[in-house]
């Protein structure tokens, strides 16, 4: 009996977050004997790991036999943003039920996308049921050591730069590693309505009128919504003057938010005054996209003590979470 087609030029398309097409070629010869196809697929770390515990008792994807391209979806559940590698055989079923199967192709690497706006306004409901009632604030402020503004006044002309997001937050964020922004809070106390006088990041704040940063001439984009194994959850919010390179990149890849009207940050005009609202049961982390200059607000020392334990600087998300976490992976 001939031997099966071992594939080859194997193409990797339309790749997501949680799916890809796949594709190869294959001689003509014993091809009308193939009923399925064998796939391997392995994160890029595992590539090593055996293919068949025994050559006929497959421990990966039994295909059958489809026209290709064949779209995989659901057979493992894909995590967004990470490396695989896949293999594949073709096969042919027995009548006792055996199979007899190609040799295995070479193994081709690739990496699945990031969660699509479709993927991302999944989480954004899910952090609108949990958001809470609002409440007024009128500043944004952003903690640093004394050395961060010093460093600014003397290298940067004493403009806050933007610098690229880290990889806290969910695995599949658009945003992680590749937007550039300054971070911001606007969390406020309960029973103060000002901001709290402790914080993770450093005992000076810039504090700066919250219409400087949001008015009509921004907008306001819905970036993650993340836990860090703890019962409160973080919403991350993109502001971007109008027209900007940090608007034009939102605009692809992140749901829009009314400014006015949503469960997390608005603006409106209230007696020819703007007004200021954020929900009180998620911690808000706002990025500002563009610089900002020293000179449009204040700094100072605050009062309170500096609790790195709430630091979220490329914190993990946790994996298990059903408030925060959707079906598409990690």
């Amino acid at each position: 009996m001939e031997e099966l087609p071992v594939p080859h030029n194997i193409k990797i398309s339309n790749i997501t977050c949680d799916s890809f097409k796949i594709s190869w070629e294959m001689d003509s010869k014993s091809k009308d004997r193939i009923t399925h196809y064998f796939i391997d697929l392995n994160k890029k770390e595992n590539k090593n790991s055996n293919k068949f515990k025994h050559k006929d008792v497959p421990t990966k994807l039994v295909a059958k036999a489809v026209p290709l391209p064949m779209t995989v979806r659901g057979h493992w559940f894909l995590s967004p943003r990470t490396e695989y590698t896949v293999a594949v055989q073709t096969a042919s079923k027995q009548v006792d039920g055996d199979y007899v199967v190609s040799e295995w192709s070479e193994i081709i690497e690739f990496c699945t996308a990031d969660y699509s706006k479709v993927h991302l306004t999944q989480l954004l409901e899910k952090a609108e049921v949990i958001a809470g009632r609002m409440l007024k604030f009128s500043v944004f402020y952003r903690n640093q050591h004394k050395e961060y503004f010093d460093y600014i006044r003397e290298h940067h002309g004493n403009a806050m730069q933007p610098s690229v997001k880290d990889n806290s937050g969910s695995h599949g964020s658009p945003i992680s590693g590749k937007l550039e922004g300054i971070f911001f809070s606007c969390s406020t106390e309960f029973n103060t309505g000002k901001p709290p006088q402790d914080s993770p990041y450093g005992r000076y704040r810039f504090e700066i009128t919250a219409e400087k940063l949001f008015n009509p001439n921004t907008n306001l984009y819905f970036g993650d919504f993340y836990c860090m194994y703890t019962a409160y959850h973080y919403v991350i919010l993109v502001i971007a003057p109008v027209g900007s390179p940090g608007d034009e990149f939102c605009k692809q890849r992140l749901p829009q938010l009314n400014s006015k009207d949503n469960k997390f940050l608005t603006c409106r005009e209230e007696d020819g005054m703007l007004v200021y609202h954020h929900a009180q049961d998620v911690i808000l982390e706002v990025i500002y996209t563009d610089p900002v200059d020293l000179s449009l607000g204040t700094v100072a020392e605050i009062t309170g003590h500096q609790l790195m334990s709430l630091s979220t600087a490329n914190a993990k998300k946790d994996p298990s979470c059903k408030t925060c976490n959707i079906s598409v992976g990690r």
